[in-house]
């Protein structure tokens, strides 16, 4: 095909891309795969004339480069702290009755079972009381009251940790045309597992045993907190 002719002296009716097109080469462009290249060594070993030179010399392979940049590169501090858990509070103590500042269950009382080894509160309602399953929670959001459970001889299965919270993958759209019929469509809720429930009514279980030791317990678990007008947290006494 001829050359793109030109609409005024120096411009071009096609741009660079319509040339192309329009000369279509790429369709007799050869693709040929290039065999990866061989590994090149670091260094090599060469041989240094001299009776004093040691005869052979480890000299790198590329030389580095005469110029270097004429502004300082800046680096990432290199920090030599390891991440610790945080300290529990002297007023947290396993059977201790804590208030829930912040997520779903804001404002309902729980009873705290031990801390992971991530820092976090494992707390549970229980759920029978008051719908607060097991789950964690940051000691930053939480307020202890003096009231407490006595859990004397009660140990959290070892098995409830943190892997235990994780959630698992979601398995994404097989292809684009299931992704785009599925929108609209009610995403099918996925069943609770058995072997957690059986792991919650087995803690349950113990702990209600206990609440029922003391009178008007259950239904202090089960009321909500929350201040009033007027009312401010530092001086409130729980």
């Amino acid at each position: 095909m001829a050359r793109s002719k030109e609409l005024v002296p120096s411009v071009g009716r096609l741009s660079r891309s319509g040339v192309f097109a329009a000369r279509a080469l790429y369709k007799g462009a050869k693709k040929t795969t290039a065999a990866p290249a061989a590994e090149v060594p670091s260094t090599k070993e060469v041989q240094v004339g001299g009776a004093k030179n040691g005869g052979k010399r480890v000299v790198p392979t590329s030389k580095a480069s005469r110029f270097y940049p004429a502004e300082d590169v800046r680096q990432p501090k290199k920090s030599r702290k390891s991440p610790k858990p945080a300290s529990l509070r002297s007023s947290i103590t396993p059977g201790t009755v804590l208030i829930l500042l912040a997520g779903r269950f804001r404002g309902k009382r729980v009873v705290f079972l031990k801390q992971l080894e991530s820092g976090l509160l494992l707390v549970t309602g229980p759920f029978k009381v008051n719908g607060v399953p097991l789950r964690r929670v940051n000691q930053a959001y939480v307020i202890a009251t003096s009231t407490k459970v006595e859990l004397s001889g009660f140990k959290v299965d070892e098995k409830i940790n943190d892997a235990y919270f994780a959630k698992g993958k979601k398995s994404a759209a097989a292809t684009a045309e299931e992704e785009f019929f599925s929108e609209g469509k009610p995403k099918e809720k996925e069943a609770f597992p058995a072997t957690k429930a059986s792991d919650q009514k087995t803690v349950d279980a113990a702990i209600v045993a206990a609440i029922k030791k003391t009178e008007n317990l259950g239904k202090y678990l089960k009321a909500s907190w929350g201040l009033s007008k007027g009312q401010y947290p530092h001086q409130l006494s729980f």
